[in-house]
């Protein structure tokens, strides 16, 4: 499996869409479309890592007095 490239999270995610965009066309043939498909499942693996890491993050930097609490993102802006 290809490793993806080192692109900003944005950058991942407008390529991901593209090859969605490419793949709904259906004007490629078996093999360009599988290999595109390779490719955006593989974006989509990255995207969803980089995901749970910023969660993590987040989950993180949410600790009170040493426990660690979640707290959606919505009660952040009440506060």
């Amino acid at each position: 499996m290809s490793k993806v490239k080192t692109e900003s999270f944005e950058d991942c995610l407008r390529s991901l869409e593209e090859l969605v965009r490419e793949l709904e066309a259906g004007d490629k043939g078996l093999e360009d479309s599988l290999a595109l498909f390779e490719k955006g499942v593989a974006l989509a693996k990255d995207l969803s890592r980089r995901l749970e890491e910023a969660k993590t993050k987040v989950e993180a930097l949410s600790k009170d007095g040493g426990k660690l609490v979640k707290k959606p993102f919505a009660a952040l802006d009440e506060e």
